[in-house]
C-alpha cells in the first residue's frame, strides 16, 4: 500500500490558527486514490520539527511526504521549488515557539547550499488550477521554520538514499486570521478550499512519478 505523510505546523507568532495544522488534521486517516494518508501536527520549533518528522517517516514508511505551512500575504497555494541551508527568522521579527530566533545559522553545518523539491510541481499546480483552486510555483520558502524543515527532511532523505519524494506546500491565511487587525487587507483562503487544493496536489503527485513537461505559467514572481 502506498503511504503518504502530510505534516502541518501548529500555530506560531501572530498566527493563532495555522491552516497547515487544520489541513493535516482533515486529511489524516483518509485515502487519496489507493494511498493511505497520515497527517501529523509538527511543533513550530527549529530542529525539533525535523526530529519529529524524521521519526514519523521511520514509523510510517511513506513513499510521499508533503509538508505544509502558512505563508501570510500570498493569495494562492504555492508549491515550493527550493529549500536553502540558511535561517534568518529575525528579519520577520519571529521566534519559534520555544523562543528561539536564528540569524544566519545553517540548518546543517557544511550541508549543501540548497535542495530542490522532488515533487512534480507543474503537475500539482495544473491539478489544483483544474479543480478551480488558485495555485502557483514559488522559488522562495523564506528563512523561518518552513524552509528549515523542508531543507532538513530533504537532507535526511538524500543522505539516507531513501526512496521518498518530498516537498513543501504553503497555504494563505485562514479568513479568521486575515480578519485580525494586524492582518487587515491580507488575502485568505477558507479551510475547505485549502484542503481540497492539497488533496488535488497529492493526487497529482501520486499520478506523476516525474513532472509533466509543459510550462506552468505565472503572473507573479513569488
Amino acid at each position: 500500500m502506498t503511504r503518504v505523510l502530510v505534516t502541518g505546523f501548529e500555530a506560531f507568532g501572530n498566527t493563532p490558527v495555522n491552516p497547515a495544522e487544520s489541513v493535516a488534521r482533515a486529511l489524516h486517516g483518509t485515502r487519496i486514490d489507493t494511498a493511505q494518508v497520515t497527517g501529523i501536527v509538527v511543533p513550530n520549533n527549529f530542529f525539533e520539527c525535523i526530529d519529529v518528522v524524521r521519526a514519523a517517516i521511520g514509523n510510517i514508511g511513506p513513499q510521499l511526504v508533503v509538508m505544509l505551512g502558512e505563508y501570510g500575504g500570498r493569495a494562492v497555494i504555492t508549491v515550493e521549488r527550493i529549500a536553502q541551508n540558511f535561517n534568518d527568522s529575525t528579519r520577520y521579527q519571529l521566534k519559534d515557539n520555544r523562543g528561539l530566533a536564528l540569524q544566519g545559522e545553517s540548518t546543517v553545518p557544511d550541508g549543501p547550499v540548497a535542495y530542490r523539491s522532488t515533487l512534480p510541481l507543474r503537475a500539482m499546480v495544473r491539478a489544483m488550477r483544474a479543480a478551480g483552486i488558485p495555485a502557483d510555483i514559488s522559488d522562495t520558502a523564506a528563512t523561518f521554520c518552513c524552509n528549515h524543515l523542508m531543507y532538513g527532511i530533504l537532507h535526511y532523505i538524500a543522505t539516507g538514499n531513501l526512496e521518498i519524494r518530498a516537498g513543501w506546500i504553503h497555504l494563505p491565511h485562514l479568513p479568521q486570521v486575515a480578519a485580525l487587525p494586524d492582518n487587515l487587507g491580507a488575502p485568505s483562503m477558507c479551510h475547505s478550499t485549502a484542503t481540497e487544493g492539497v488533496r488535488a496536489a497529492i493526487e497529482a503527485a501520486l499520478l506523476h512519478p516525474r513532472d509533466i513537461d509543459e510550462p506552468s505559467l505565472s503572473r507573479l514572481q513569488i
